[in-house]
């Protein structure tokens, strides 16, 4: 889409008619121009921050053992990663992970087990 605002640009539209065509804020029109101009790359940068500890692989194999296990506690999911992934990855980290996951799956920990909520509950 960048390319196509500094194609917009350079076939006479003024930077607000492309930043209305496009749906973008006329500043970002205008730091795009810039970046042609001074001839630099018009793709995004990386986001900043590190990397996830876990990857999807990892993520997809505790997804499957919190199924098969779910009354399994915080230390032994870490160790199973850690056995079948070889991925280090402390308590909080995995709690964190859980969350996210469980939150994505509508699911919660109740007395002490991981579980889907059903389709009934709100």
């Amino acid at each position: 889409m960048r390319k196509k605002i500094i194609e917009a640009l350079r076939r006479g539209a003024t930077k607000s008619e492309a930043a209305r065509a496009f749906g973008v804020s006329r500043s970002s029109v205008k730091r795009y121009a810039k970046l042609v101009e001074k001839g630099r790359p018009l793709a995004p940068r990386k986001r900043p921050g590190s990397k996830p500890k876990m990857d999807e692989g990892a993520t997809k194999l505790l997804e499957a053992d919190v199924e098969r296990r779910p009354a399994a506690t915080l230390s032994e999911w870490c160790e199973f990663l850690e056995k079948v992934a070889g991925l280090q990855v402390s308590e909080s980290t995995l709690s964190r992970t859980l969350s996210r996951m469980l939150r994505r799956l509508g699911g919660s920990r109740k007395k002490g087990r991981w579980v889907r909520q059903n389709a009934t509950s709100s």
